[in-house]
Protein backbone atom coordinates (compact mmCIF):
# COMPACT_ATOMS: atom_id res chain seq x y z
CA UNK A 1 0.00 0.00 0.00
CA UNK A 2 1.20 3.30 -1.02
CA UNK A 3 1.03 6.18 1.25
CA UNK A 4 0.81 9.53 1.64
CA UNK A 5 1.75 11.43 4.69
CA UNK A 6 1.01 14.82 5.27
CA UNK A 7 3.65 15.62 7.94
CA UNK A 8 5.90 14.50 5.51
CA UNK A 9 8.09 16.69 3.14
CA UNK A 10 9.52 14.91 -0.42
CA UNK A 11 12.96 15.79 -1.75
CA UNK A 12 12.75 18.62 -3.87
CA UNK A 13 13.18 18.92 -7.35
CA UNK A 14 16.25 20.07 -9.30
CA UNK A 15 16.46 23.97 -10.67
CA UNK A 16 16.01 22.61 -14.08
CA UNK A 17 12.99 20.62 -12.95
CA UNK A 18 11.18 23.62 -11.58
CA UNK A 19 12.40 26.40 -14.08
CA UNK A 20 12.07 24.73 -17.49
CA UNK A 21 9.58 26.15 -19.46
CA UNK A 22 6.96 23.98 -21.14
CA UNK A 23 7.01 25.34 -24.15
CA UNK A 24 11.09 23.64 -24.73
CA UNK A 25 9.47 20.78 -22.93
CA UNK A 26 6.75 20.40 -25.52
CA UNK A 27 9.35 21.13 -28.04
CA UNK A 28 11.59 18.19 -26.51
CA UNK A 29 8.72 16.05 -27.45
CA UNK A 30 8.49 16.28 -31.36
CA UNK A 31 6.54 19.37 -32.30
CA UNK A 32 5.16 18.74 -36.52
CA UNK A 33 2.57 20.08 -38.84
CA UNK A 34 -0.16 18.48 -37.09
CA UNK A 35 0.94 19.96 -33.27
CA UNK A 36 1.47 23.17 -35.15
CA UNK A 37 -1.61 23.49 -37.26
CA UNK A 38 -4.00 22.57 -34.02
CA UNK A 39 -1.88 25.29 -31.84
CA UNK A 40 -2.52 28.32 -34.85
CA UNK A 41 -6.40 27.02 -34.39
CA UNK A 42 -6.82 27.49 -30.77
CA UNK A 43 -4.43 30.83 -30.58
CA UNK A 44 -6.94 32.27 -33.51
CA UNK A 45 -10.11 30.66 -31.39
CA UNK A 46 -8.87 32.24 -28.24
CA UNK A 47 -7.70 35.44 -29.93
CA UNK A 48 -11.00 36.66 -31.03
CA UNK A 49 -12.12 35.66 -27.35
CA UNK A 50 -9.67 38.14 -26.00
CA UNK A 51 -10.14 41.07 -28.60
CA UNK A 52 -13.35 42.65 -27.25
CA UNK A 53 -12.39 41.60 -23.68
CA UNK A 54 -8.78 43.11 -23.59
CA UNK A 55 -10.65 46.47 -24.60
CA UNK A 56 -13.72 46.13 -22.35
CA UNK A 57 -11.05 45.54 -19.31
CA UNK A 58 -8.86 48.42 -20.19
CA UNK A 59 -12.00 50.67 -20.50
CA UNK A 60 -13.32 49.40 -17.11
CA UNK A 61 -9.78 49.85 -15.85
CA UNK A 62 -9.75 53.72 -16.48
CA UNK A 63 -6.93 53.52 -19.50
CA UNK A 64 -7.33 53.81 -22.92
CA UNK A 65 -8.96 50.01 -24.61
CA UNK A 66 -5.25 50.24 -26.54
CA UNK A 67 -3.55 49.33 -23.53
CA UNK A 68 -5.37 46.35 -23.01
CA UNK A 69 -4.27 45.16 -26.40
CA UNK A 70 -0.84 46.01 -25.66
CA UNK A 71 -1.21 43.55 -22.54
CA UNK A 72 -2.53 40.94 -24.74
CA UNK A 73 -0.09 41.27 -26.85
CA UNK A 74 3.46 41.16 -25.25
CA UNK A 75 1.80 38.93 -21.80
CA UNK A 76 0.50 36.52 -23.86
CA UNK A 77 3.64 36.16 -25.71
CA UNK A 78 6.07 36.24 -22.99
CA UNK A 79 3.49 33.59 -21.06
CA UNK A 80 3.60 30.70 -23.48
CA UNK A 81 7.18 31.56 -24.43
CA UNK A 82 8.47 31.19 -20.96
CA UNK A 83 5.89 29.27 -18.88
CA UNK A 84 4.88 26.33 -16.61
CA UNK A 85 1.34 25.65 -17.93
CA UNK A 86 1.53 24.24 -20.88
CA UNK A 87 -1.93 25.69 -21.81
CA UNK A 88 -1.63 28.75 -20.30
CA UNK A 89 -3.30 32.06 -22.07
CA UNK A 90 -1.53 35.34 -20.21
CA UNK A 91 -3.34 39.04 -20.71
CA UNK A 92 -5.30 41.28 -18.49
CA UNK A 93 -7.68 40.09 -16.33
CA UNK A 94 -11.23 41.19 -15.06
CA UNK A 95 -9.75 40.77 -11.99
CA UNK A 96 -7.70 43.57 -11.31
CA UNK A 97 -10.28 46.05 -12.95
CA UNK A 98 -10.34 47.32 -9.69
CA UNK A 99 -7.41 47.42 -8.18
CA UNK A 100 -5.83 49.03 -11.81
CA UNK A 101 -8.42 51.45 -11.70
CA UNK A 102 -8.06 52.32 -8.23
CA UNK A 103 -4.09 52.63 -9.04
CA UNK A 104 -5.02 55.08 -11.42
CA UNK A 105 -7.09 57.29 -10.07
CA UNK A 106 -4.30 58.22 -7.03
CA UNK A 107 -1.11 57.83 -9.06
CA UNK A 108 -2.12 58.07 -13.24
CA UNK A 109 -1.04 56.25 -16.02
CA UNK A 110 2.76 56.47 -15.04
CA UNK A 111 2.06 55.13 -11.28
CA UNK A 112 0.34 51.94 -12.86
CA UNK A 113 2.97 51.09 -15.55
CA UNK A 114 5.60 51.62 -12.51
CA UNK A 115 3.35 49.79 -9.87
CA UNK A 116 3.00 46.76 -12.75
CA UNK A 117 6.64 46.99 -13.61
CA UNK A 118 7.51 46.36 -9.84
CA UNK A 119 5.24 43.65 -9.76
CA UNK A 120 7.04 41.84 -12.09
CA UNK A 121 10.36 41.97 -10.37
CA UNK A 122 8.05 40.47 -7.11
CA UNK A 123 6.67 37.43 -9.14
CA UNK A 124 9.98 36.60 -10.42
CA UNK A 125 11.37 37.06 -7.14
CA UNK A 126 8.80 34.95 -5.78
CA UNK A 127 9.12 32.39 -8.39
CA UNK A 128 12.70 31.97 -7.44
CA UNK A 129 12.24 31.99 -3.92
CA UNK A 130 10.22 28.86 -4.87
CA UNK A 131 6.98 30.47 -3.18
CA UNK A 132 5.09 28.92 -5.89
CA UNK A 133 3.63 26.40 -3.38
CA UNK A 134 2.78 28.42 -0.73
CA UNK A 135 -0.04 30.10 -2.99
CA UNK A 136 -1.71 27.20 -3.25
CA UNK A 137 -2.55 27.19 0.47
CA UNK A 138 -4.89 29.70 0.32
CA UNK A 139 -8.35 28.05 1.40
CA UNK A 140 -10.71 27.10 -1.44
CA UNK A 141 -13.45 29.32 0.30
CA UNK A 142 -11.32 32.16 0.26
CA UNK A 143 -10.64 31.82 -3.43
CA UNK A 144 -14.48 31.56 -4.17
CA UNK A 145 -15.24 34.25 -1.55
CA UNK A 146 -13.01 36.89 -3.43
CA UNK A 147 -13.62 35.76 -6.99
CA UNK A 148 -17.21 36.21 -6.12
CA UNK A 149 -16.67 39.32 -4.22
CA UNK A 150 -14.67 41.16 -7.88
CA UNK A 151 -17.54 39.59 -10.23
CA UNK A 152 -20.03 42.08 -7.61
CA UNK A 153 -17.53 45.14 -7.57
CA UNK A 154 -16.99 44.40 -12.00
CA UNK A 155 -21.00 44.63 -12.01
CA UNK A 156 -21.15 47.38 -10.28
CA UNK A 157 -18.57 49.24 -12.32
CA UNK A 158 -20.38 49.00 -15.56
CA UNK A 159 -23.62 50.31 -14.60
CA UNK A 160 -22.83 53.60 -15.85
CA UNK A 161 -22.13 52.23 -19.41
CA UNK A 162 -25.05 49.55 -19.04
CA UNK A 163 -27.41 52.38 -19.23
CA UNK A 164 -25.31 55.12 -20.78
CA UNK A 165 -25.92 57.08 -17.60
CA UNK A 166 -24.74 61.00 -17.25
CA UNK A 167 -23.16 61.43 -14.06
CA UNK A 168 -22.55 65.20 -12.53
CA UNK A 169 -19.17 64.41 -11.63
CA UNK A 170 -16.34 61.97 -11.68
CA UNK A 171 -17.66 58.41 -10.41
CA UNK A 172 -16.79 57.17 -7.10
CA UNK A 173 -13.85 53.94 -6.76
CA UNK A 174 -15.82 52.52 -3.64
CA UNK A 175 -19.26 50.62 -3.94
CA UNK A 176 -22.17 52.22 -2.04
CA UNK A 177 -20.80 55.84 -3.13
CA UNK A 178 -20.55 54.34 -6.72
CA UNK A 179 -24.20 53.20 -6.36
CA UNK A 180 -25.66 56.43 -4.62
CA UNK A 181 -24.06 58.51 -7.58
CA UNK A 182 -25.74 56.39 -9.64
CA UNK A 183 -28.87 56.10 -8.38
CA UNK A 184 -28.71 59.67 -8.24
CA UNK A 185 -28.31 59.83 -12.01
CA UNK A 186 -31.22 57.46 -12.62
CA UNK A 187 -33.07 59.81 -14.65
CA UNK A 188 -30.49 59.95 -17.15
CA UNK A 189 -30.86 56.56 -19.03
CA UNK A 190 -30.12 56.15 -22.29
CA UNK A 191 -32.55 54.03 -23.72
CA UNK A 192 -30.61 53.60 -26.97
CA UNK A 193 -27.30 52.36 -24.69
CA UNK A 194 -30.00 49.44 -22.24
CA UNK A 195 -31.01 48.04 -26.52
CA UNK A 196 -27.48 47.91 -27.10
CA UNK A 197 -26.10 46.16 -23.98
CA UNK A 198 -29.06 43.87 -23.44
CA UNK A 199 -28.48 42.90 -27.24
CA UNK A 200 -24.90 41.73 -26.36
CA UNK A 201 -25.87 39.80 -23.69
CA UNK A 202 -28.95 38.26 -25.32
CA UNK A 203 -26.38 37.48 -28.36
CA UNK A 204 -23.78 35.83 -25.60
CA UNK A 205 -26.30 33.66 -23.61
CA UNK A 206 -28.17 32.69 -26.75
CA UNK A 207 -24.51 31.16 -28.70
CA UNK A 208 -23.58 29.83 -25.43
CA UNK A 209 -26.57 28.18 -25.13
CA UNK A 210 -27.10 27.24 -28.92
CA UNK A 211 -24.27 27.37 -30.79
CA UNK A 212 -21.36 26.80 -27.84
CA UNK A 213 -18.27 26.74 -30.22
CA UNK A 214 -18.97 29.99 -32.17
CA UNK A 215 -17.19 33.10 -31.13
CA UNK A 216 -20.31 34.31 -29.15
CA UNK A 217 -18.56 37.51 -27.60
CA UNK A 218 -16.99 38.71 -30.50
CA UNK A 219 -20.13 38.21 -32.90
CA UNK A 220 -22.27 40.22 -29.50
CA UNK A 221 -20.38 43.33 -30.19
CA UNK A 222 -19.98 42.99 -33.81
CA UNK A 223 -23.94 43.08 -34.04
CA UNK A 224 -24.07 45.71 -31.53
CA UNK A 225 -21.64 47.88 -33.16
CA UNK A 226 -23.55 47.38 -36.66
CA UNK A 227 -26.79 48.03 -35.01
CA UNK A 228 -25.38 51.26 -33.35
CA UNK A 229 -23.82 52.45 -37.19
CA UNK A 230 -26.90 51.41 -39.16
CA UNK A 231 -29.30 52.97 -36.92
CA UNK A 232 -27.13 56.11 -35.96
CA UNK A 233 -27.25 55.34 -32.22
CA UNK A 234 -26.87 58.33 -30.00
CA UNK A 235 -24.47 56.07 -27.94
CA UNK A 236 -20.87 56.67 -26.60
CA UNK A 237 -18.02 54.58 -28.93
CA UNK A 238 -14.44 53.59 -28.58
CA UNK A 239 -13.91 56.61 -31.36
CA UNK A 240 -16.09 58.63 -29.31
CA UNK A 241 -14.52 58.26 -25.94
CA UNK A 242 -10.75 57.46 -26.90
CA UNK A 243 -10.02 58.39 -30.58
CA UNK A 244 -9.46 55.24 -31.92
CA UNK A 245 -6.53 52.71 -31.43
CA UNK A 246 -2.95 52.65 -32.73
CA UNK A 247 -2.29 50.02 -35.43
CA UNK A 248 1.02 49.08 -33.93
CA UNK A 249 2.73 48.92 -30.63
CA UNK A 250 4.38 51.68 -29.46
CA UNK A 251 8.26 51.75 -29.06
CA UNK A 252 9.33 50.25 -25.40
CA UNK A 253 10.13 52.85 -22.80
CA UNK A 254 10.56 52.71 -19.11
CA UNK A 255 8.39 54.81 -16.87
CA UNK A 256 9.48 57.36 -14.53
CA UNK A 257 11.61 56.04 -12.02
CA UNK A 258 12.03 58.11 -8.24
CA UNK A 259 12.18 56.70 -4.72
CA UNK A 260 9.24 58.53 -3.51
CA UNK A 261 7.05 57.46 -6.33
CA UNK A 262 8.17 53.77 -5.97
CA UNK A 263 7.22 53.90 -2.60
CA UNK A 264 3.85 55.46 -3.17
CA UNK A 265 3.35 52.51 -5.52
CA UNK A 266 4.42 49.69 -3.61
CA UNK A 267 1.35 48.90 -1.94
CA UNK A 268 -0.12 48.79 -5.53
CA UNK A 269 2.64 46.62 -6.24
CA UNK A 270 2.46 44.44 -3.85
CA UNK A 271 -1.48 43.67 -4.19
CA UNK A 272 -0.93 43.38 -8.59
CA UNK A 273 1.93 40.40 -7.77
CA UNK A 274 -0.51 38.82 -4.94
CA UNK A 275 -3.54 38.77 -6.93
CA UNK A 276 -1.05 37.97 -10.28
CA UNK A 277 0.47 34.84 -8.60
CA UNK A 278 -3.28 33.41 -7.57
CA UNK A 279 -5.21 34.47 -10.49
CA UNK A 280 -2.17 32.44 -12.67
CA UNK A 281 -1.95 29.68 -10.43
CA UNK A 282 -5.80 29.06 -10.22
CA UNK A 283 -5.79 29.06 -13.84
CA UNK A 284 -2.91 26.67 -14.08
CA UNK A 285 -4.45 24.30 -11.83
CA UNK A 286 -7.57 24.52 -13.63
CA UNK A 287 -5.89 23.83 -17.09
CA UNK A 288 -3.92 20.20 -15.21
CA UNK A 289 -7.67 19.09 -13.76
CA UNK A 290 -8.78 19.63 -17.61
CA UNK A 291 -6.24 17.72 -19.29
CA UNK A 292 -4.24 15.67 -16.48
CA UNK A 293 -0.73 17.61 -16.83
CA UNK A 294 1.39 19.40 -14.06
CA UNK A 295 2.15 22.91 -14.31
CA UNK A 296 5.16 24.00 -12.69
CA UNK A 297 4.18 26.71 -10.47
CA UNK A 298 7.43 28.47 -9.57
CA UNK A 299 8.49 28.84 -13.47
CA UNK A 300 5.07 29.45 -14.31
CA UNK A 301 5.45 33.01 -11.58
CA UNK A 302 9.22 33.43 -13.11
CA UNK A 303 7.05 33.66 -16.21
CA UNK A 304 4.45 36.00 -15.19
CA UNK A 305 6.39 38.14 -13.41
CA UNK A 306 8.88 39.05 -16.85
CA UNK A 307 5.59 39.22 -18.86
CA UNK A 308 4.29 41.99 -16.47
CA UNK A 309 7.60 43.65 -17.15
CA UNK A 310 7.11 43.42 -20.66
CA UNK A 311 3.66 44.46 -20.35
CA UNK A 312 5.01 47.70 -18.59
CA UNK A 313 7.51 48.66 -20.86
CA UNK A 314 4.92 48.81 -24.02
CA UNK A 315 2.18 50.98 -21.90
CA UNK A 316 0.20 47.70 -21.12
CA UNK A 317 -1.48 47.11 -17.50
CA UNK A 318 -1.49 43.97 -15.31
CA UNK A 319 -0.76 40.45 -17.02
CA UNK A 320 -1.74 37.37 -15.33
CA UNK A 321 -3.13 33.92 -16.26
CA UNK A 322 -6.58 33.82 -17.86
CA UNK A 323 -9.24 30.59 -16.64
CA UNK A 324 -11.58 31.31 -19.15
CA UNK A 325 -9.48 32.06 -22.17
CA UNK A 326 -7.12 29.07 -21.50
CA UNK A 327 -9.76 26.82 -20.96
CA UNK A 328 -11.29 28.32 -24.21
CA UNK A 329 -7.82 27.00 -25.61
CA UNK A 330 -7.85 23.60 -24.52
CA UNK A 331 -10.98 22.79 -25.74
CA UNK A 332 -10.20 24.42 -29.23
CA UNK A 333 -7.59 21.78 -29.54
CA UNK A 334 -4.23 23.31 -28.31
CA UNK A 335 -1.19 20.90 -28.52
CA UNK A 336 1.17 23.57 -26.37
CA UNK A 337 2.25 26.51 -25.32
CA UNK A 338 2.37 27.79 -28.95
CA UNK A 339 -1.37 28.45 -28.84
CA UNK A 340 -0.58 31.23 -25.92
CA UNK A 341 1.97 32.94 -28.65
CA UNK A 342 -0.20 32.30 -32.12
CA UNK A 343 -3.06 34.29 -29.83
CA UNK A 344 -0.97 37.74 -29.09
CA UNK A 345 0.30 37.53 -32.74
CA UNK A 346 -3.55 37.08 -33.83
CA UNK A 347 -4.50 40.41 -32.30
CA UNK A 348 -1.63 42.10 -32.83
CA UNK A 349 -2.70 41.04 -36.51
CA UNK A 350 -5.84 42.42 -35.52
CA UNK A 351 -4.39 45.60 -34.71
CA UNK A 352 -2.76 45.88 -38.00
CA UNK A 353 -5.15 45.59 -40.21
CA UNK A 354 -8.67 46.40 -38.52
CA UNK A 355 -7.57 49.14 -35.55
CA UNK A 356 -9.98 51.29 -37.58
CA UNK A 357 -13.05 49.81 -36.87
CA UNK A 358 -12.62 49.53 -33.45
CA UNK A 359 -13.76 53.30 -33.40
CA UNK A 360 -17.11 51.66 -34.13
CA UNK A 361 -17.34 49.18 -30.86
CA UNK A 362 -20.04 50.89 -28.16
CA UNK A 363 -18.95 51.12 -24.93
CA UNK A 364 -22.57 49.59 -24.05
CA UNK A 365 -21.55 46.33 -25.65
CA UNK A 366 -18.18 46.00 -24.34
CA UNK A 367 -19.80 47.23 -20.47
CA UNK A 368 -22.39 43.89 -21.46
CA UNK A 369 -19.49 41.88 -22.57
CA UNK A 370 -18.07 42.30 -18.77
CA UNK A 371 -21.27 42.29 -17.29
CA UNK A 372 -21.55 38.64 -18.58
CA UNK A 373 -17.86 37.95 -17.39
CA UNK A 374 -18.63 39.10 -14.09
CA UNK A 375 -21.72 36.61 -13.76
CA UNK A 376 -19.42 33.62 -14.98
CA UNK A 377 -17.07 34.50 -12.26
CA UNK A 378 -19.37 33.92 -9.87
CA UNK A 379 -18.99 30.27 -8.75
CA UNK A 380 -22.23 28.92 -7.94
CA UNK A 381 -22.18 25.12 -7.50
CA UNK A 382 -18.61 26.15 -5.20
CA UNK A 383 -20.39 28.92 -3.10
CA UNK A 384 -23.82 26.12 -2.57
CA UNK A 385 -21.24 23.56 -1.81
CA UNK A 386 -19.58 25.50 0.90
CA UNK A 387 -22.19 27.10 2.16
CA UNK A 388 -24.02 23.54 3.13
CA UNK A 389 -20.55 21.92 3.95
CA UNK A 390 -20.11 24.15 7.27
CA UNK A 391 -20.81 27.28 9.23
CA UNK A 392 -17.01 27.94 9.15
CA UNK A 393 -16.26 27.53 4.98
CA UNK A 394 -19.65 29.64 5.06
CA UNK A 395 -18.03 32.08 7.49
CA UNK A 396 -14.71 32.13 5.83
CA UNK A 397 -16.63 32.81 2.53
CA UNK A 398 -18.74 35.32 3.31
CA UNK A 399 -15.86 37.56 5.06
CA UNK A 400 -13.56 37.15 2.57
CA UNK A 401 -16.51 37.73 0.52
CA UNK A 402 -17.68 41.42 2.21
CA UNK A 403 -14.10 42.49 2.91
CA UNK A 404 -13.08 42.35 -0.80
CA UNK A 405 -16.24 44.45 -1.45
CA UNK A 406 -16.61 47.04 1.18
CA UNK A 407 -12.42 47.32 1.59
CA UNK A 408 -9.96 45.76 -0.55
CA UNK A 409 -8.47 42.26 -1.97
CA UNK A 410 -5.61 42.30 -0.15
CA UNK A 411 -7.88 42.93 2.95
CA UNK A 412 -10.42 39.82 2.40
CA UNK A 413 -7.57 37.81 1.44
CA UNK A 414 -5.16 38.17 4.72
CA UNK A 415 -8.50 38.35 6.78
CA UNK A 416 -10.12 34.95 4.90
CA UNK A 417 -6.69 33.09 5.28
CA UNK A 418 -6.09 33.72 8.95
CA UNK A 419 -10.45 32.77 9.51
CA UNK A 420 -9.52 30.09 7.54
CA UNK A 421 -6.75 28.82 9.55
CA UNK A 422 -8.15 29.73 13.23
CA UNK A 423 -11.09 27.62 12.18
CA UNK A 424 -8.54 24.52 11.02
CA UNK A 425 -6.94 25.08 14.98
CA UNK A 426 -10.84 24.90 16.09
CA UNK A 427 -11.35 21.85 14.31
CA UNK A 428 -8.50 20.16 15.14
CA UNK A 429 -9.01 20.57 18.34
CA UNK A 430 -12.30 19.13 18.33
CA UNK A 431 -11.28 16.15 16.57
CA UNK A 432 -8.56 14.93 19.20
CA UNK A 433 -9.87 11.96 20.94
CA UNK A 434 -8.26 10.51 24.37
CA UNK A 435 -8.50 7.39 25.69
CA UNK A 436 -8.44 6.42 29.14
CA UNK A 437 -6.36 3.96 30.54
CA UNK A 438 -4.97 3.19 26.99
CA UNK A 439 -1.14 1.61 27.32
CA UNK A 440 1.73 3.21 25.06
CA UNK A 441 2.03 -0.38 23.84
CA UNK A 442 -0.15 -2.52 22.13
CA UNK A 443 0.40 -6.01 22.25
CA UNK A 444 0.88 -7.73 18.80
CA UNK A 445 -1.40 -10.64 18.36
CA UNK A 446 -1.81 -13.33 15.50
CA UNK A 447 -3.81 -12.38 12.69
CA UNK A 448 -6.53 -14.77 12.99
CA UNK A 449 -6.71 -14.13 17.00
CA UNK A 450 -7.39 -9.93 16.05
CA UNK A 451 -11.33 -9.87 16.17
CA UNK A 452 -12.46 -9.41 12.47
CA UNK A 453 -9.34 -8.34 10.48
CA UNK A 454 -8.37 -11.12 8.31
CA UNK A 455 -5.04 -12.31 7.69
CA UNK A 456 -2.82 -11.04 5.46
CA UNK A 457 -2.79 -11.50 2.04
CA UNK A 458 0.41 -10.87 -0.30
CA UNK A 459 -1.20 -10.72 -3.07
CA UNK A 460 -3.22 -7.62 -2.40
CA UNK A 461 0.01 -5.35 -3.08
CA UNK A 462 0.58 -7.30 -5.81
CA UNK A 463 -2.37 -6.52 -7.81
CA UNK A 464 -0.90 -5.05 -11.26
CA UNK A 465 -4.05 -2.86 -12.14
CA UNK A 466 -5.08 -1.61 -8.73
CA UNK A 467 -3.22 1.40 -6.86
CA UNK A 468 -3.90 1.84 -2.93
CA UNK A 469 -3.09 5.16 -1.59
CA UNK A 470 -3.45 6.05 2.32
CA UNK A 471 -3.61 9.48 3.54
CA UNK A 472 -2.45 9.95 6.72
CA UNK A 473 -3.26 13.24 9.06
CA UNK A 474 -5.04 16.06 8.88
CA UNK A 475 -6.06 16.54 4.99
CA UNK A 476 -6.52 20.36 4.86
CA UNK A 477 -5.87 23.42 2.42
CA UNK A 478 -2.00 23.31 3.79
CA UNK A 479 -1.52 19.58 2.93
CA UNK A 480 -3.79 19.63 -0.69
CA UNK A 481 -1.01 21.00 -2.90
CA UNK A 482 1.56 17.77 -1.70
CA UNK A 483 -1.06 15.60 -1.72
CA UNK A 484 -2.64 16.86 -5.33
CA UNK A 485 0.69 15.82 -6.96
CA UNK A 486 0.26 12.49 -6.36
CA UNK A 487 -3.22 12.25 -6.88
CA UNK A 488 -2.72 13.40 -10.06
CA UNK A 489 -0.71 10.44 -11.48
CA UNK A 490 -3.57 8.03 -10.37
CA UNK A 491 -4.86 6.89 -13.90
CA UNK A 492 -1.82 6.93 -15.04
CA UNK A 493 -0.68 2.56 -15.16
CA UNK A 494 -3.75 1.25 -13.01
CA UNK A 495 -7.11 0.49 -13.71
CA UNK A 496 -8.54 0.70 -10.07
CA UNK A 497 -7.66 3.54 -7.35
CA UNK A 498 -8.48 2.85 -3.68
CA UNK A 499 -8.09 6.20 -1.62
CA UNK A 500 -7.61 4.41 2.00
CA UNK A 501 -8.99 7.37 4.29
CA UNK A 502 -9.27 5.57 7.70
CA UNK A 503 -6.48 7.79 9.28
CA UNK A 504 -7.50 11.50 8.52
CA UNK A 505 -8.89 12.97 11.17
CA UNK A 506 -10.41 15.97 9.85
CA UNK A 507 -10.84 17.47 6.02
CA UNK A 508 -11.52 20.42 4.69
CA UNK A 509 -13.28 21.71 1.76
CA UNK A 510 -9.83 22.39 0.02
CA UNK A 511 -8.94 18.93 0.18
CA UNK A 512 -12.36 17.83 -0.80
CA UNK A 513 -11.79 19.58 -4.04
CA UNK A 514 -8.52 18.42 -4.74
CA UNK A 515 -9.99 14.69 -4.12
CA UNK A 516 -13.52 15.86 -6.79
CA UNK A 517 -10.61 16.62 -9.21
CA UNK A 518 -8.86 13.22 -9.07
CA UNK A 519 -12.26 11.63 -9.34
CA UNK A 520 -12.95 13.41 -12.21
CA UNK A 521 -9.38 12.78 -13.95
CA UNK A 522 -9.59 8.96 -12.98
CA UNK A 523 -13.27 9.17 -14.63
CA UNK A 524 -11.99 10.45 -17.58
CA UNK A 525 -9.25 7.88 -17.63
CA UNK A 526 -11.59 4.90 -17.11
CA UNK A 527 -10.32 4.04 -13.74
CA UNK A 528 -12.72 3.11 -10.67
CA UNK A 529 -12.24 5.37 -8.09
CA UNK A 530 -13.36 4.21 -4.38
CA UNK A 531 -12.62 6.26 -0.99
CA UNK A 532 -12.65 4.06 1.88
CA UNK A 533 -12.90 4.43 5.29
CA UNK A 534 -13.73 7.47 5.58
CA UNK A 535 -15.84 8.65 8.56
CA UNK A 536 -19.39 9.93 8.04
CA UNK A 537 -17.94 13.78 8.55
CA UNK A 538 -15.01 13.45 5.70
CA UNK A 539 -17.87 11.13 3.82
CA UNK A 540 -20.44 14.09 4.27
CA UNK A 541 -17.86 16.49 3.11
CA UNK A 542 -17.00 14.88 0.49
CA UNK A 543 -20.75 14.22 -1.18
CA UNK A 544 -21.35 17.83 -0.80
CA UNK A 545 -18.88 18.54 -2.97
CA UNK A 546 -19.88 16.27 -5.80
CA UNK A 547 -17.62 13.72 -4.85
CA UNK A 548 -20.55 10.65 -5.28
CA UNK A 549 -21.52 8.10 -8.25
CA UNK A 550 -20.52 8.70 -11.37
CA UNK A 551 -17.37 9.81 -10.33
CA UNK A 552 -16.39 7.87 -6.95
CA UNK A 553 -17.96 5.39 -4.19
CA UNK A 554 -17.41 4.29 -0.66
CA UNK A 555 -16.17 1.60 1.08
CA UNK A 556 -16.00 0.54 4.78
CA UNK A 557 -12.68 -0.31 4.63
CA UNK A 558 -10.19 -1.38 1.89
CA UNK A 559 -11.05 -5.00 2.17
CA UNK A 560 -14.77 -3.92 1.08
CA UNK A 561 -13.21 -1.58 -1.69
CA UNK A 562 -11.35 -4.60 -3.08
CA UNK A 563 -14.59 -7.00 -2.45
CA UNK A 564 -16.77 -3.88 -4.76
CA UNK A 565 -14.01 -4.41 -7.58
CA UNK A 566 -14.90 -7.93 -7.84
CA UNK A 567 -18.71 -6.38 -8.71
CA UNK A 568 -19.68 -4.84 -11.90
CA UNK A 569 -19.28 -0.96 -11.77
CA UNK A 570 -22.84 -0.33 -11.98
CA UNK A 571 -23.61 -2.51 -8.55
CA UNK A 572 -21.28 -0.21 -6.90
CA UNK A 573 -23.17 1.32 -4.03
CA UNK A 574 -21.91 5.19 -3.10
Amino acid sequence: MNRIDTAHKPKGPSFAELFTPKLVTVLREGYGLKQLQADVIAGLTVAIVALPLSMAIAIASHVEPSRGLFTAVVGGFLVGALGGSRFQIGGPAGAFIVLVASTVDRHGVDGLILATLMAGCFLIAAGYLRLGAYVKFIPYPVTVGFTAGIAVIILSSQLHDLFGLTLAGKEPGDLVPRLIALGRAAGTVNPAAVALSVLTIAVIVGLKRWRPHWPGLLIAVAAASVAAVLFQLPVATIGSQFGGIPRTLPEPALPMLSLDKMLAVLPDAFSFALLAAIESLLSAVVADGMTGRRHRSNCELVAQGVANIGSALFGGICVTGLIARTATNIRAGAHGPASGIFHSLFILLFMLVAAPLASYIPLAALAGVLATVAWNMVEKPAVAALVRSSRGDALVLAVTFALVIFRDLTTGIVFGFALGALLFIGRMARSVAVEAHAPQLVDDRADDANGARTAYDPATGADPDTVVYRISGAFFFGAAATVAVVLDRIADQRKNFILDCSAVPFLDSTAANVIEGAAKKAKRAGVRFIIAGASPQTRRMLITHGVRRPLASFAASVTEARAQLAEPAAQTVS
